[in-house]
């Protein structure tokens, strides 16, 4: 009776105890604790099932540091002792020798075969479902007795319904840090207009809810966008989809594997950087329609303004002629956007326009010339390209008309400003500075556009320099 009475208050204690948290590894560790103290035994070892694997893997120990374990022992359902029991669904015990029994396994790592003694038994549910198993182990012989073997069939029992509700604890505690950073990230997308605000937002929030070492978005046209931290020995990539087509990959790197869990998380991110991105594109196709229409405006009041001053002009010019520098006007403003395109970027490399408009301009109106040239790598913005090739091509355009056989384009750095230069090996201009509607515009444009200075210059030849602020 009074042995009885021990093992009661010996299992009520052991409830108390496991019941007393939710943290599923908390519990395990008190199992493995409070069951020797009931039974008097030397070692305890509590296997934990995993579903997916199909393994039993040693979560908690008493009598060995499972910390100190190079890697954690596991075992199939019907391997090993314990195994056998999980798989079973019923005690084994042992009184002696057990590392000598057939069904026994040996992990290097867990000195099991100083035990003597062993009774395993299954932690299942009322229904069956297994959850774990567990073993007490005794450095001496010992048969367990009748009421020993059922007082730890009743632990486990209890212990089983504690993990169902670890688990469910644990789960809970995974969809409120998972909706936690899918708020961040609802909240860093509604709040932004900025694309990358929003992808620098979703990449950090990867890492925090990760726990990643680094993480990346890979957009479709293979950039990488916002990289943070820094790569490490595990990866996932999870793909970016929007309306069944893939826009991109988040990665995430960590020094651990990543778990299914976080597999789901990331997928969930994903969903919601999906929606982000093409919502930035979204408002960066509006803007970059507003920006267009509004370039496209202003070049075709240019346009106009540069007829309209054609057919003023006091001059008396061929109508040929005159259609001919109008038409070479709209080139160079197209040559502009042609590399706007091409480049997706809001600046103009001034090399490749003034090559391209060199190269129309010659076969246009060279006559076979002699054209050379020293281009400098300058970028300019849009706006200011369109001033410059405006200007470019009525300079070249005249050294070609009125010139000598050769003509040199020179485009340079200078003390913080860029010098644009035409020169031919002409007559000179004589006397008189040059006058005409192609000069006024010129003029009008170096002065007003592009902040700069006109200056004209014969010796030898004519030499039309242009200098304005980089």
């Amino acid at each position: 009776m009074d042995t009885r009475e021990r093992h009661l208050r010996l299992l009520t204690e052991t409830i108390e105890a496991v019941n007393s948290t939710l943290d599923l590894q908390e519990v395990l560790s008190l199992v493995a604790t409070k069951v020797p103290d009931a039974l008097h035994t030397d070692a305890c070892f509590v296997y934990l099932y995993d579903e997916r694997a199909d393994e039993l893997v040693l979560r908690a120990t008493h009598g060995t540091a499972i910390d100190e374990m190079t890697r954690r022992p596991r075992m199939r359902p019907g391997e090993g002792i314990t195994g056998t029991a999980a798989a079973a669904r019923a005690p084994v015990m042992l009184e002696s020798q057990a590392h000598l029994d057939p069904r026994f396994k040996n992990f290097p790592n867990l000195p099991e075969d100083e035990y003597e003694s062993i009774l395993a038994v299954p932690i299942t549910t009322r229904d069956g479902t297994l959850e774990g198993a567990l073993n007490v182990r005794t450095r001496e012989p010992r048969a367990f007795s009748e009421d020993e073997v059922d007082l730890l069939l009743a632990i486990a029992a209890q212990v089983a319904q504690s993990i169902e509700h670890a688990k469910l604890y644990s789960e809970a505690q995974r969809r409120v840090h998972e909706l936690e950073a899918l708020a961040r990230i609802s909240e860093a997308v509604s709040e932004s207009l900025y694309l990358e605000e929003s992808l620098e937002a979703i990449v950090k929030t990867t890492m925090d809810a990760l726990h990643a070492s680094g993480a990346a978005l890979v957009l479709d046209d293979g950039r990488i966008a916002w990289p943070e931290g820094v790569a490490s020995t595990h990866a996932i990539r999870q793909p970016l989809r929007w309306r069944g087509r893939q826009i991109g990959e988040l990665v995430a790197d960590r020094a651990t594997a990543f778990t299914e869990v976080d597999r789901e998380l990331l997928a969930s991110i994903a969903t919601h950087a999906a929606v982000a991105l093409e919502h930035g594109r979204a408002v960066m196709r509006g803007v970059l329609a507003q920006e267009i229409h509004h370039r496209v405006k202003n070049n075709l009041q240019t346009v106009a303004s540069l007829l309209r001053l054609q057919a003023r002009s006091a001059d008396t010019i061929d109508p040929r002629e005159a259609l001919e520098h109008s038409v070479n006007r709209i080139l160079a403003i197209a040559a502009v956007h042609e590399l706007l395109t091409e480049r997706r970027d809001e600046d103009v490399e001034l090399a490749d326009l003034i090559d391209r408009l060199r190269a129309m301009l010659v076969q246009g109106v060279g006559g076979g010339k002699d054209v050379t040239s020293t281009l400098e790598p300058v970028l300019l913005p849009g706006a200011r390209a369109t001033a410059l090739a405006l200007v470019f091509a009525e300079l070249l355009q005249n050294a070609l008309e009125h010139g000598g056989d050769r003509v040199r384009v020179e485009l340079a750095r200078r003390n913080g400003d860029v010098v644009l230069a035409i020169a031919d090996d002409g007559s000179g201009l004589g006397d008189e500075l040059p006058s005409g509607t192609g000069l006024s515009i010129v003029r009008a444009l170096v002065h007003d556009e592009l902040r700069g200075t006109l200056d004209l210059q014969s010796d030898g030849g004519t030499r039309a320099e242009v200098v304005f602020p980089a």
